[in-house]
């Protein structure tokens, strides 16, 4: 399964180009097309599972700056190194989810596509939900939450210590922020995103 993530920038005019700063975000995730600038201000990369382009996307929305699109399909073999030489239906949904996530001017500008469009629609509403926690954290939630590992006990005393904050501090921005909720979250709108592959992944005409 292939999913291609189409990222376009938000208002550069006013705050310049910020591609580079999202690549940096974005360098470590697995990926089977590495994410990179594709034209002007936009970004491209291709995963091949749901958990990881659902991360993807959930690090573009936290930075406030940029429509995310989805598309829930492949590549034609082989597939290249560069997204400039990829073909594929994948690439059309993926465009066709970020220009309507530029038009329909929700606050979560985030769109999905896919084979079958009921589910793909419900994947889009979970990860716009998961998108409003995100993009309404505060950088003093983001301090806490950048040190902590999904899944790990016992961290937040050593979180407290790292930041010099009391350990009352950290528990009170986990809460605020609902991470736990975002993480317990994450699973469902992946399933969602594979499920949007439908039965046959059949060619979706351009």
């Amino acid at each position: 399964m292939h999913f291609v993530l189409t990222i376009n920038q938000r208002d550069s005019r006013e705050v310049g180009d910020l591609v580079d700063e999202l690549l940096a975000t974005l360098r470590y995730l697995p990926t089977l097309v590495p994410f990179q600038r594709s034209v002007g201000d936009e970004v491209q990369g291709v995963v091949d599972t749901a958990t990881t382009a659902v991360d993807a996307a959930l690090r573009a929305l936290r930075f406030r700056r940029w429509y995310v699109g989805i598309g829930v399909g492949g590549l034609t073999p082989p597939v290249p190194e560069r997204i400039a030489h990829a073909q594929g239906y994948g690439l059309v949904l993926a465009r066709r989810a970020v220009d309507r996530a530029r038009r329909t001017g929700e606050r979560i500008p985030l769109a999905v596509e896919g084979p079958d469009a009921e589910i793909a629609a419900e994947a889009e509403a979970v990860l716009r939900l998961l998108g409003r926690i995100v993009h309404t954290r505060t950088d003093a939630e983001w301090a806490v939450l950048d040190l902590l590992t999904p899944g790990a006990r016992g961290q937040q005393k050593y979180v407290a210590e790292e930041l010099g904050v009391t350990a009352q501090a950290v528990s009170r921005a986990v809460v605020r922020s609902h991470w736990t909720e975002e993480w317990a979250t994450r699973p469902a709108a992946a399933r969602l995103l594979d499920l949007a592959h439908g039965p046959a992944t059949l060619p979706v005409d351009a």
